[in-house]
């Protein structure tokens, strides 16, 4: 995965872009694997971790009203959670992420392993669902390594 990360940082760097992050069920690792990688400052502007959903509502312009309607993992919050996160962070990219680690899922929520992206860029805004398979932990690292294949191949577009 730090390949990635820093192939990512490089493509990111060699066109001027900054890249930010809105996490929920990562909470942070997204953010720390990209900070990981050395000369990560020049490119990553920082991130907002909104794993309570009155989070994503105060500092990412989630509606309320959109949560209540789609439930917290959706490709719809991911969304508002990617642009809400693009205006407040100022990047020309913003990733979001929400999703169910697990271990369980209540009636009527998302099943564990499903996981919702967004990127909100200066042109539109891309969306993405997969499911994944693994402990709550390994859901969470394979939910990042997602995220990084996803940015690099918008990137790369």
């Amino acid at each position: 995965m730090a390949n990635k990360a820093e192939e990512l940082l490089t493509l990111f760097k060699e066109k001027g872009w900054t890249l930010g992050s809105v996490e929920s069920m990562t909470a942070g690792l997204f953010g720390a694997t990209i900070c990981s990688v050395p000369g990560a400052s020049k490119v990553y502007r920082g991130g907002i971790i909104s794993y309570h959903p009155g989070v994503k509502v105060k500092l990412a312009e989630v509606s309320q009203k959109d949560i209540d309607t789609y439930g917290v993992v959706s490709k719809e919050i991911a969304k508002e959670m990617a642009e809400g996160g693009k205006k407040a962070l100022e990047a020309d990219y913003v990733i979001s992420i929400t999703g169910n680690a697990g271990p369980t899922a209540e009636p009527g929520e998302a099943p564990v392993g499903e996981i919702d992206m967004a990127v909100a860029s200066n042109k539109e805004t891309y969306i993405k669902q997969v499911i994944l398979k693994g402990s709550r932990n390994e859901i969470r690292e394979a939910a990042v390594e997602k995220m990084i294949e996803f940015l690099l191949e918008i990137a790369k577009s």
